[in-house]
């Protein structure tokens, strides 16, 4: 499992691909052999780039789903569309499919923001209204998701 750190700001090219910034690469070194997958995330407008380890982790969650309930099938279907599978070029770039890039209406500046042991992919005015927009609510939602004894103190 790999935990990721930061948040960094690129440039697209005009072919749809980042150069992947050197503090990123360097933390994903144990798994750019393997390849990512690269999905819409279901509650914002950007997309989400899961190490092929942990996309296998996920797909272990969602295969246990029973395919005969119309709301699981439904789910899989939704949460499966437009999935690519990407890779880190020799030279460190990194291609957003089309499609997806169109999905997450990004721009040529995008942010690349690590979530624990996934890196969302936004552009980066859509990052920054989000993050200004919450801003307000976020002691609330910590203390609501994090406010408990589950933690043993830790904060």
């Amino acid at each position: 499992m790999v935990n990721l750190i930061g948040t960094y700001e690129c440039k697209v090219d005009a072919k749809g691909r980042l150069m992947v910034p050197a503090a990123l690469k360097k933390q994903l070194t144990p798994v750019l052999q393997e390849g990512f997958v690269l999905k819409r995330s279901v509650f914002q407008p950007c997309l989400e780039l899961y190490p092929m380890e942990e996309w296998n982790e996920m797909m272990k969650k969602i295969n246990g789903l029973n395919r005969f309930k119309k709301k699981n099938n439904d789910f899989i279907r939704r949460f499966t569309a437009g999935v690519k599978t990407v890779e880190v070029d020799a030279n460190g770039r990194l291609l957003i499919p089309k499609d997806l890039f169109g999905f997450a209406e990004m721009d040529k500046e995008i942010v690349l923001s690590s979530a624990i042991n996934i890196i969302e992919i936004w552009d980066k005015d859509k990052y920054e209204n989000t993050i200004d927009a919450s801003a307000d609510d976020f002691a609330d939602l910590a203390e609501e998701v994090m406010g408990n004894d589950d933690f043993n103190g830790v904060s």
